[in-house]
């Protein structure tokens, strides 16, 4: 089984982009370490670095042993220090990739308690609408709004957010409530990106589904920007529930048409393997626990 240490050896080398680093992260003669490498090359049959003076290259060999060798090698760390942390407190820095209007107008709002509750955990985060590869951008996980494709990637499903039409008060006395669907088409309508751009789909709390033709001066690809325009008073908007409670709550915005909602939008954390950490355990089961909002 020293094929498996040396395996180890071989992602830190890798990771370190050097024999020289490596050796100095692991406390170890230099020798030591390519003289390790040197021999599950030959135990392998194929070299898997080109070394030079300066650096260290990839073979094509090895760019897929090291695409197979760190999940391993990193799923192995995290069997031990799972068994590790379930003696003590969770503790270490969890990285978070995730879109900006869901950190905005959800997580900020119930990050708190998380803190609260695993004060030891860190997190860094980083805000985007891109698709981050959580591998070679060592991230723990991704939080995602949408339908997925399939990536190969873990899906831990959070929740769904349903929503509804909303529109602000001031609007609605200058503009009149609508009660019934086909009167949002006599209305100024704030819209979201997505692929049926001049179309509401909306469901009745009774099955029915409808499609409204729907236009408006104000077309964006943010739910925050939109909440924000609805505030200005500036149209309807189809906003999640979760999005909107506050602004519900303080009066600022009153949902119209009530027993009609939008699609509800699969919100999933995106992680690589299914052998978590405890501190992304206890983040995800969080979320699905503070994420039940209708």
């Amino acid at each position: 089984m020293d094929y498996l240490n040396d395996m180890a050896l071989f992602v830190e080398v890798v990771k370190a982009k050097g024999f020289t680093n490596a050796a100095n992260n692991l406390n170890m003669p230099k020798s030591t370490v390519s003289g390790r490498i040197s021999k599950l090359e030959r135990s392998i049959g194929l070299r898997l670095l080109n070394r030079t003076t300066r650096r260290i290259e990839l073979t094509e060999a090895g760019r897929l042993y090291y695409q197979k060798a760190h999940k391993i090698v990193d799923e192995a760390r995290l069997a031990h220090q799972q068994l590790t942390d379930m003696l003590t407190m969770p503790t270490g820095t969890l990285r978070i990739t995730l879109p900006v209007d869901f950190a905005y107008e959800v997580l900020a709002a119930i990050l708190p308690h998380f803190h609260r509750q695993y004060p030891h955990i860190h997190f860094e985060f980083d805000l985007s609408s891109r698709r981050a590869d959580l591998i070679s951008e060592n991230f723990d996980l991704s939080i995602r709004l949408g339908d997925l494709k399939d990536s190969g990637l873990i899906a831990h499903k959070l929740t769904e957010l349903d929503g509804g039409l909303y529109a602000s008060s001031d609007y609605l006395a200058q503009q009149g409530e609508p009660m019934y669907i086909d009167e949002l088409s006599q209305h100024r309508i704030i819209r979201i990106q997505a692929g049926y751009n001049h179309e509401w789909r909306l469901w009745h709390s009774h099955g029915e589904q409808h499609t409204v033709d729907v236009d408006g001066c104000f077309f964006a690809n943010s739910l925050g920007f939109n909440l924000r325009l609805a505030l200005q008073h500036l149209g309807i908007a189809a906003l999640p529930n979760i999005v909107v409670r506050q602004a519900v709550a303080e009066g600022k915005l009153i949902r119209i048409l009530p027993d009609w909602h939008t699609k509800p939008i699969p919100v999933h954390a995106i992680t690589t393997t299914r052998l978590l950490p405890v501190k992304v355990q206890v983040f995800i089961q969080f979320l699905k626990t503070h994420l039940q909002v209708r």
